[in-house]
């Protein structure tokens, strides 16, 4: 290499290795910062693209987790109101039984009916009873997402109270049958039997979405997060090449002096 002063190509060389070591070292600071090992899309364009779409399933996910907790509350309380309904049916059928009794004045059949007639006026307010807004009881079905991708869905099924009350709202006891009450009574079991099939099924659904979100994160992990244990040791290397970079370049720069030395004599 030819001794010159106009251009000193060690000295741009030397430069341009501590310009690009620098910008190691500060990309490798940035990660350590923010624990991301890519912060802009010039550090890994299809990382980021597939990271945006993960972080949106992720997000998607725990939505429906949500809607699927709301449900098996809403089932749960119609559980509850179902339960309750089925209570009072037993008791109306223990009230004809009675209200059928030969020992019984007219007195107390007429007592018996007083509460069976109080019984159905409760019975109808189940008709109407809401959760947030959504009737427990009718005869709408609600339709619930139950995955990430909207692809799969869960219709609860109908829980008609209507034609229940009207087989057991009569004028009296006197006209009610057992046959009618007994037909109330396993309709209103076969209610509870699918709420708590439907409530089994939202759980489980809950759990693969779960699994699910877990491995999500995995993945996004792996490729949006550094790795902390070598990115530390990375940035030890490049800070030990921007030191050893500006003292090269010092010395570099200090090469066409030689030549001055050769002129000076």
């Amino acid at each position: 290499m030819a001794l010159t002063i106009n251009t000193n190509e060690v000295a741009s060389n030397a430069a341009r290795f501590l310009n690009k070591t620098h910008s190691a070292l500060e990309s490798s600071l940035n990660r350590l910062s923010s624990g991301k090992r890519i912060n802009k899309p010039s550090d890994d364009a299809g990382g980021l693209a597939v990271s945006v779409k993960l972080q949106a399933t992720i997000k998607r996910t725990d939505a429906v987790k949500t809607c699927l907790a709301n449900a098996v509350s809403f089932l749960q309380t119609q559980d509850g109101a179902l339960q309750s309904f089925g209570e009072i049916l037993e008791r109306i059928s223990e009230l004809k039984m009675l209200h059928g009794d030969v020992t019984k004045s007219a007195s107390d059949r007429d007592n018996y009916n007083t509460e069976y007639k109080n019984l159905v006026k409760q019975l109808n307010v189940y008709k109407t009873a809401t959760f947030n807004g959504v009737t427990l009881c009718g005869d709408a079905l609600n339709r619930i997402i139950i995955n990430e991708n909207g692809s799969q869905t869960l219709s609860l099924a109908q829980c008609t109270l209507a034609h229940v009350i009207s087989t057991v709202s009569l004028a009296g006891l006197t006209a009610l049958s057992v046959g009618a009450l007994t037909t109330a009574i396993q309709t209103i079991a076969t209610y509870r039997a699918t709420n708590g099939a439907q409530s089994n099924r939202l759980e489980f659904a809950q759990d693969m979405l779960s699994i699910n979100k877990v491995n999500l994160e995995s993945a996004n992990s792996r490729i949006i997060d550094a790795d902390i244990a070598f990115e530390s040791t990375r940035f030890s290397k490049y800070q030990l090449l921007s030191q050893a970079n500006a003292a090269m370049l010092t010395q570099a720069n200090m090469l066409p002096q030689t030549a001055l030395k050769l002129i000076n004599g």
